[in-house]
């Protein structure tokens, strides 16, 4: 198997698999007690916020652990729409984030029309460029006194298209919003820079940068953290913001792939930046000229990542017939449906253009002979799938007549 979907999940790095294993039998204390292995267990904890939040140009007191970016985007959202003043209760989001903020921004915004029937019943979505980047005159027209939160990825999981998070700081800032930033692909690929480029509030998900599943960690700032009420409720673990026993080996875990990535970032995205470039010559040269189309920016893009229309091929059949190559048409966590993905339409292509679009994701282990046989693989099945679909007259007659029995 040819694993190109590290932007879906990557593998645990073996080095962070050594810093787990003793908690999980050996230093297994809880870091909320107070004797020794306790307090062991906490400094083990500090440890790892600060290797989160250096990867992460962040402050250690900004990171709060989560079960991973999801609940950590549903206390972002959840908790600055709880604390909203009752004229300041809309959430504007980029159409084309991920779906856990999209479905906790609607979750937001709908359980507040519950109590309001003015209210809307899902956030407001921002427009994006056609090559994935938002644009940022539309969110500058959807502002107002009335916006609680602006929502937008730094880097989108579909297409690798990067976001500028300064412009769009100082838009929400110039109506009262917090900006909550989606760096869940982008940390550990790019640099990110929490506090200097002045964003509020930040998720992200150890998974995405070979750490372990299951944990995840929201960074507040300083501004943010008063307007946020937490959604977990219990011990007060996090600073009374996120209630529950701290999962000790899961967040030792992310400290240590973060501070891995730190080390690597240049090296490896230099190294992938390469191999993209080498995969979509590869399959422009052998499918020919017009049949690859780029979804996303030619150079304001994450390293790792591409994504590729194959005009005439669907992408479904297209890894059917390449079963050796792990790729995908979307998100892995948009429900599994058959629905063209969100992101290329909002992105102004076709239902038909999107549903035979791949995404490409390498990983940190990918190496030339890998990109040279997928790229192989990958265009002998795009080759394939046109040659099934193409119809002939008698094709046709036969499809007719069996729509015919069908409706009958």
């Amino acid at each position: 198997m040819i694993y190109l979907d590290h932007n879906a999940t990557t593998p645990v790095d073996p080095r962070v698999v050594e810093v787990m294993l003793p908690l999980f039998t050996e230093r297994f204390a809880n870091p909320a007690s107070k004797h020794a292995p306790g307090q062991e267990a906490t400094r083990i904890v500090e440890r790892a916020r600060r290797e989160v939040a250096s990867l992460a140009g962040a402050r250690p007191r900004e990171v709060v652990f989560t079960s991973g970016a999801t609940e950590a985007a549903n206390l972002a959202i959840g908790g600055v729409l709880a604390t909203a003043e009752p004229g300041r209760r809309r959430i504007l989001v980029g159409a084309t984030e991920h779906p856990a903020v999209l479905g906790a921004a609607d979750a937001a915004v709908s359980a507040g029309s519950a109590v309001s029937a003015d209210s809307a019943t899902a956030a407001e979505r921002i427009a994006v460029h056609p090559d994935g980047t938002i644009d940022v005159d539309d969110l500058r027209r959807r502002l107002g006194p009335d916006v609680a939160l602006v929502a937008v990825m730094a880097a989108n999981n579909e297409t690798g298209a990067v976001n500028d998070p300064r412009p769009l700081v100082e838009a929400a800032r110039s109506a009262g919003a917090l900006l909550l930033c989606d760096v869940t692909q982008a940390l550990g690929r790019i640099p990110v820079e929490f506090e200097r480029t002045g964003v509020d509030l930040a998720v992200a998900s150890a998974h995405k940068l070979y750490g372990p599943k299951g944990v995840g960690a929201l960074i507040a700032s300083k501004d943010a953290w008063p307007r946020l009420a937490p959604r977990v409720h219990g011990g007060g673990q996090e600073r009374g913001l996120r209630a529950g026993t701290l999962n000790t080996a899961g967040i030792a875990g992310f400290g240590a792939a973060a501070r891995i990535a730190a080390e690597s970032m240049a090296d490896d995205g230099t190294r992938q930046r390469a191999l993209v470039a080498l995969l979509t010559e590869l399959l422009a040269k052998r499918l020919g000229p017009g049949a690859v189309e780029l979804n996303g920016p030619v150079r304001a893009r994450l390293p790792n990542t591409v994504n590729l229309r194959f005009v005439g091929a669907g992408a479904d059949e297209v890894q059917a017939c390449a079963p050796r190559v792990a790729i995908s048409a979307g998100s892995a966590c948009s429900g599994g449906g058959d629905e063209p993905s969100h992101v290329l339409l909002a992105m102004g292509r076709t239902a038909t253009e999107a549903r035979e679009s791949l995404r490409f994701s390498l990983g940190r282990a990918t190496t030339t002979e890998e990109i040279r046989a997928a790229a192989d693989l990958v265009a002998r099945a795009v080759l394939r799938v046109r040659s099934l679909s193409q119809s002939t007259p008698i094709q046709d007659e036969v499809r007719d007549d069996n729509r015919a029995l069908r409706t009958a």
